[in-house]
């Protein structure tokens, strides 16, 4: 069977990120990738100027077309912008059973953009959390969702990912991209162990889209297969080399894109 992931995320116009990021690394990592749209943007590289949320009843039309036909063996959940989205994803995902869910809180685009109404943080906490097979914030994700200052210690993001674990996650992956320091350290918790993933940091400017690709390639992992460990192992190893290779590309005048294809491409 040909392993099938969806992505429920925001459209980002330039490319670099949004449910474009996440069908660009489906494709990349061998997975057919399938999207729901929960809102439109209008962005580019050096920022967001617009956003058109989608209707809540559309989306609902958008997910059941999609599971009433197709295998879908993961999920990836981003941008959702508004409570009364959250809410017809969270139904959408209870209706049909969803599996493998991996929920990127989206919050903050590269450039500093807000992509999430301040009352939209409790519906993501109250509705969403527990129906995940992990959630990916970086580290001012977390500390919004726990209502708390960011974590500037790899103790404290230890301690932010066990209150993640309280409120109803399953698993957590705290990033430390957005941390300080020669290494880029993210870990993965499911309340039993604790997994340390870390790499020298990569000096670049263009990482738009690197929260949305990270996501949606532990989410390929699990369409494929894998155990929550191995993708998100899969995952970061692909993300640190899409980044590795992103100024091979020559895109826009602010944060470019990381490099999807950078292994398929000459």
């Amino acid at each position: 069977m040909t392993p099938i992931a969806v992505t429920i995320a925001g459209s980002d116009s330039g490319g670099g990120a949004g449910i474009q990021a996440d069908l660009k690394t489906f494709s990349a990592l061998g997975v057919y990738g399938a999207s729901v749209i929960t809102a439109l943007t209008a962005q580019n590289t050096k920022g967001v100027t617009a956003i058109h949320d989608v209707p809540p009843d559309f989306i609902t039309a958008q997910i059941d077309a999609v599971f009433s036909d197709l295998d879908v063996r993961a999920v990836k959940i981003g941008m959702l912008s508004q409570p009364a989205v959250i809410e017809a994803v969270a139904a959408g995902l209870e209706r049909w059973m969803a599996r493998n869910v991996v929920l990127d809180p989206v919050m903050v685009a590269t450039s500093g953009d807000k992509l999430l109404a301040p009352d939209a943080v409790d519906a993501l906490r109250r509705e969403l959390l527990r129906r995940a097979t992990v959630v990916t914030p970086n580290l001012p994700e977390a500390a919004a969702l726990l209502a708390t200052e960011v974590a500037v210690s790899e103790t404290e993001m230890q301690v932010q990912a066990e209150r993640l674990l309280a409120l109803g996650a399953r698993a957590v992956l705290i990033k430390g991209g957005h941390g300080t320091g020669a290494v880029s350290a993210d870990f993965l918790f499911d309340g039993a162990t604790v997994t340390r993933l870390a790499v020298p940091r990569i000096a670049t400017r263009n990482t738009h889209g690197t929260g949305c690709t990270l996501s949606s390639a532990i989410a390929a992992g699990l369409a494929k297969g894998q155990n929550l460990a191995d993708a998100v192992r899969d995952a970061k190893a692909y993300v640190t080399a899409a980044i590795a290779a992103a100024d091979r590309l020559a895109i826009g005048k602010g944060h470019g894109p990381v490099h999807h294809f950078h292994a398929l491409w000459g």
